[in-house]
């Protein structure tokens, strides 16, 4: 593997997405540093990296908090100078709106717009003085349109989606390649076969075609293929779901 002096940063590395995009990366040669509430639970994902010889650190990290997004970016950018940041932080719940709690939206809110503002704010600060660098943001369904139950999340993905399209109005005439990404499905976890099982039984999760949900292999390929994108050429806005999703 050979080793390039560069960086990135995923705000939100978790087990799925996030780690996929930290392996992926990693394989190309990037000092991937990875960012979560309990900095901890990257464990096995760095060792796993280290062991393929990769670059990993991982780092506790509240995305909420001003301070601690800065010091994390700069963390990265003092290892090798950062080329991408990845904003891949979740927060999806769902409660019907009469039991949707200020407390509830708020921190929705914070978790999955805010965060997502600070970490662009960031990146960009890095970022502008070269000219150059990739800015992502993971988005859902719900980042398009609002669904029964989602009053919180879609609020906050909405705006998440909005801010990216600001920022690529703003940054892409500086040298910054800002997109937004609509993971319009479910994806192949074990919190998502959870569910499908106690919604329509065992049976029926045992007999669903292969490639129904989406591999989080398949999606961290499209991160590295956007930020592999020429300028002539860049892409804002994609929308990815596996072949058997309406739509």
């Amino acid at each position: 593997m050979t080793q390039r002096n560069a960086s990135i940063a995923i705000v939100g590395a978790g087990d799925f997405i996030g780690a996929a995009i930290a392996r992926r990366f990693a394989a190309e040669g990037y000092h991937v540093h990875g960012g979560r509430r309990r900095g901890e639970m990257l464990a096995p994902v760095g060792q796993e990296i280290e062991a393929g010889g990769g670059r990993f650190t991982g780092h506790s990290l509240d995305a909420r908090d001003e301070k601690s997004v800065t010091a994390f970016l700069d963390a990265a950018e003092a290892s090798a100078p950062l080329e991408a940041v990845i904003f891949n932080v979740g927060a999806n719940v769902q409660f019907p709106l009469l039991e949707t709690s200020e407390r509830v939206f708020s921190k929705v809110w914070d978790m999955a717009c805010k965060a997502g503002f600070l970490t662009g704010r960031e990146a960009a600060r890095i970022m502008l003085p070269r000219g150059a660098g990739s800015i992502f943001f993971t988005g859902a369904t719900a980042s398009m349109r609002g669904g029964k139950g989602y009053a919180a999340f879609g609020a906050a993905k909405a705006g998440l989606r909005s801010l990216a399209q600001s920022m690529a109005r703003e940054l892409g005439p500086q040298g910054l390649h800002v997109a937004h990404l609509v993971i319009d499905a479910g994806v192949d976890t074990a919190w998502v076969r959870e569910r499908i099982a106690q919604a329509k039984g065992a049976e029926a999760l045992a007999a669903m075609p292969p490639d129904t949900l989406m591999d989080p292999a398949s999606i961290a390929e499209t991160y590295l293929m956007l930020h592999r994108q020429s300028r002539d050429a860049w892409t804002h806005e994609l929308d990815l779901r596996p072949y058997g999703e309406n739509w």
